[in-house]
């Protein structure tokens, strides 16, 4: 079973081809959602070095920066490096 962690927004690292599928009004909308309802899905990342990957949730990822949270809900997972 996955266990959530809460991990820093600043050691997460966004693989640039990840990036430009980037869409600002949802990530809007999805902090609007989450200052009424809270985050429902944690983010996915893996571990590597000092770091964390991110592997899932893009638009939540930039939601909780865009709302100054310092910190996410994620599971960490093992997954193939790209």
């Amino acid at each position: 079973m996955l266990r959530i962690e809460k991990i820093p927004v600043d050691s997460i690292y966004v693989p640039a081809a990840r990036r430009k599928t980037l869409h600002p009004e949802t990530v809007r909308i999805l902090a609007e959602d989450i200052l009424e309802n809270g985050m429902k899905v944690p983010i996915q990342v893996r571990p590597d070095g000092a770091r964390y990957v991110l592997v899932e949730g893009l638009h939540r990822l930039e939601a909780a920066k865009w709302l100054g949270e310092t910190a996410i809900d994620a599971y960490l997972v093992q997954a193939r490096r790209h």
